[in-house]
């Protein structure tokens, strides 16, 4: 049986007490699936994926059916015929943690759930401001903290999600030139689930002193999903990231990182660290972190990328 935190209101489970609430439900993945599915650096096995993301499947599967369960009994106590309204997970941690592997995954086994859900990602990078507002703004070095995000227009994306509308759409973001793509969209379309993942959307924000009422992103998120490592830890694989990168996408002429790609492997890691002790560790330790204890679920990875521990909240 797994152990519960003193003074906590959350469950910890070893691998092998999750591993075991997968139950009989079968693995619908492959380890091609995994391959194609996993991001660079985060060397996810086809075992780790049904040890630790079949079970949360299964889970998610129960939250989406109570929740769809109590809106019917909401409709028929309002004697209306409304429509249901996606279910939003939402995907958090530090950059380089591997929540774009977790998403894809994510959706991914859920899709191919027996009720065939229709499942959409959509991640945060495309509601950062452009490098031009960022730049005129003195933000640049700034890019990922929660002042570099319009966070106006990502909460509106949500409340329309969560409306019911149809067609709701998602600016895109490219890594290789680093930039919003101008004018390029993604389409939500009345999913059954929706996978938000980002860096601090579980964040609540700064409260107007007016008293205005004021609504943030978490407000719209079902179940939310915290991949944590130690600091040390996330700078090694930064770090790690960074030089793959060099030796990859650095190298394409688009690529706004290209003047990387030519530093000595010395000088790459040299610049890699500065860069994560300079921005990403201060976001992780201003912004990101203080989240964890907001999530539903925390996935807890050791050094060796895998995850060693799952934390569950109570119900």
């Amino acid at each position: 049986m797994p152990h519960k935190l003193k003074y906590a209101p959350y469950i910890t489970f070893t691998l092998a007490e999750w591993a075991r609430l997968r139950a009989d439900e079968p693995m619908t993945l492959d380890a091609s699936d995994i391959d194609h599915l996993r991001a660079l650096n985060d060397p996810i096995s086809l075992a780790e994926a049904e040890i630790v993301y079949l079970p949360l499947t299964r889970l998610l599967t129960f939250y989406v059916e109570a929740v769809q369960g109590l809106h019917a009994v909401s409709t028929r106590f309002l004697g209306h015929n409304g429509a249901k309204v996606p279910f939003i997970i939402g995907v958090a941690g530090s950059v380089a943690v591997g929540k774009s592997t977790t998403a894809r995954i994510l959706r991914a086994l859920l899709r191919r759930w027996p009720s065939s859900p229709r499942v959409d990602l959509v991640t945060t990078d495309g509601f950062l401001y452009p490098n031009k507002v960022l730049t005129e703004r003195g933000l640049m070095e700034r890019k990922g903290f929660p002042e570099s995000y319009d966070r106006a227009a990502f909460v509106n994306f949500l409340a329309a999600i969560k409306s019911g509308q149809p067609k709701v759409s998602a600016p895109v973001y490219s890594h290789l030139v680093y930039d919003v793509v101008p004018g390029e969209k993604v389409v939500v379309d009345n999913p059954d689930i929706l996978i938000v993942e980002g860096l601090n959307i579980l964040q609540p924000g700064d409260l107007p002193k007016s008293g205005t009422p004021i609504v943030f992103a978490s407000d719209f998120i079902d179940f939310s999903i915290y991949i944590d490592a130690d600091e040390d830890v996330l700078e090694t694989w930064y770090v790690e990231r960074f030089m793959k990168l060099r030796e990859t996408a650095f190298r394409d002429p688009k690529s706004f990182f290209t003047r990387f790609a030519e530093l000595s492997e010395p000088a790459a890691v040299a610049t890699a660290q500065t860069i994560w002790q300079n921005i990403n560790l201060p976001n992780l330790r201003e912004n990101i972190l203080p989240t964890r204890s907001r999530a539903h679920l925390v996935l807890k990875k050791g050094a060796d990328h895998a995850i060693h521990e799952v934390v569950l909240r109570k119900i």
